[in-house]
């Protein structure tokens, strides 16, 4: 498994951030514009990604105020999780973004670099969507 990461800090309650990213719905605010044919509820979506796959995502588990983990279903190209890990510390909530893919050689050479840009771009999305103010 190839590990793509990406970590914020965002000052609001844990719960806030939890209960944001626990709805799927809300996910497609956190998707970069390649990404089309949203479709959700609060447990799955289904999206395209321009030019290169069609996926499904269910939520696999979610632990309150903790954790929130994604998996592909319906065959995707490769195997891929994404796990949103959250901590509250004394005036921030840490976010943490991972996204597990099984990639062989040249699956990793092609697609690492935009995994990487996902994860960043979906931390960085909730963090400027949740700082917004009230």
């Amino acid at each position: 498994m190839t590990i793509f990461e990406s970590i914020v800090h965002i000052e609001r309650p844990v719960t806030e951030i939890y209960h944001f990213l626990a709805d799927l719905n809300n996910h497609k605010q956190l998707m970069p514009p390649n990404v089309q044919d949203w479709r959700s509820t609060a447990d799955e979506c289904t999206l395209s990604i321009q030019n290169m796959a069609k996926l499904r995502l269910v939520v696999a588990n979610r632990i309150e105020n903790a954790l929130i983990d994604i998996v592909a279903a319906d065959e995707p190209p490769f195997k891929l999780n994404f796990k949103w890990m959250l901590a509250q510390e004394t005036a921030y909530t840490s976010v943490s973004l991972s996204i597990s893919a099984e990639l062989n050689m040249m699956m990793k050479m092609l697609a690492s670099g935009p995994l990487q840009k996902l994860a960043d771009h979906q931390t960085q999305s909730l963090l400027e969507l949740l700082m917004l103010p009230k």
